[in-house]
């Protein structure tokens, strides 16, 4: 929805039990948003009138969300689209792997709101059922499995951190696959083609953020073509994310352990979209953990 430049955004932030959405709330909050926890969806409209009379429509509001609304919660779509007010509004879905989330209840001692008289996981698979179309539907999906409380705050951070709501944000983000995929990324590229770095003794212990380990993985063979022709990629999609109301994009580079190529690869392509006009960020998930 277009909305002019005063006008604050409105974030709607749900997902399953356990993945997070309080640490969220908080983040939006320390963000300068007007937050709002467990909220039924039809009252959004009402919050966003109170918060455009009293503290006028610049003032950035959030929403939290979740199977705690009970019948109020499958009309969540068809309120946040009416109740925007001329807001632009995103819909955020904090999701983790089942076996995560059982850690997390455990550990907070606090049963499922779904799971009645039968086991947490039945719990957690009710909540999946009642959330897969708000998922399927959301703006921004973020994985929290690996994720701890400082870094999903940086996550939070570096989407809604900025008062430039009209660009579209880019992370790219550099990983090494014998730690796993990001589950969570729209795009991934493997920079295992590249020689490695790890080989050469004098750059072994260095990264991909050094100038030196830097300059020779750009230098191998395929290096420069695989950036001139993954970038025009890249912002392509872009433009069509922009077209249809997406604001972020989540760039996946790895290599084997995310400490040289990927890294250097991923600086990069974050420098190269930066130069374009978009929000690009890059940061590193495995350097460091070798």
């Amino acid at each position: 929805m277009e909305h002019g430049a005063s006008t604050g955004e409105l974030v709607v932030v749900t997902g399953m039990t356990g993945a997070g959405r309080s640490t969220a709330a908080k983040e939006l909050e320390d963000l300068g948003f007007y937050v709002v926890d467990n909220l039924p969806p039809s009252l959004l409209s009402d919050v966003v009138r109170l918060v455009d009379e009293n503290r006028g429509p610049s003032q950035p509001i959030a929403v939290v969300v979740d199977v705690r609304s009970g019948s109020f919660f499958g009309s969540l779509q068809a309120n946040l689209a009416h109740g925007a007010s001329g807001r632009h509004a995103t819909l955020v879905f904090l999701d983790a792997t089942d076996e995560v989330l059982v850690r997390r209840q455990e550990a907070a001692r606090r049963p499922h709101p779904l799971q009645g008289t039968g086991r947490l996981l039945d719990g957690l698979e009710r909540e999946r059922k009642v959330l897969a179309d708000l998922r399927s539907t959301a703006d921004l999906v973020i994985d929290t499995s690996a994720l701890n409380v400082h870094q999903l705050t940086d996550r939070i951070s570096e989407s809604f951190g900025t008062p430039d709501t009209t660009r579209l944000r880019v992370t790219v983000l550099s990983f090494g696959f014998k730690y796993g995929i990001p589950v969570d990324a729209d795009f991934i590229a493997d920079m295992r083609f590249l020689p490695n770095p790890h080989w050469i003794p004098e750059l072994r212990p260095r990264t991909g953020q050094d100038a030196e380990v830097a300059a020779y993985v750009r230098s191998r063979p395929g290096a420069e073509e695989f950036l001139d022709a993954y970038v025009p990629v890249l912002t392509g999609v872009a433009e069509g994310y922009l077209r249809e109301g997406k604001r972020f994009m989540r760039v996946a580079i790895g290599c084997t352990g995310g400490k040289h190529r990927s890294v250097a690869m991923t600086e990069e392509i974050a420098r190269r979209l930066d130069e374009q006009g978009y929000v690009a960020r890059a940061i590193h998930r495995d350097l460091g953990r070798e």
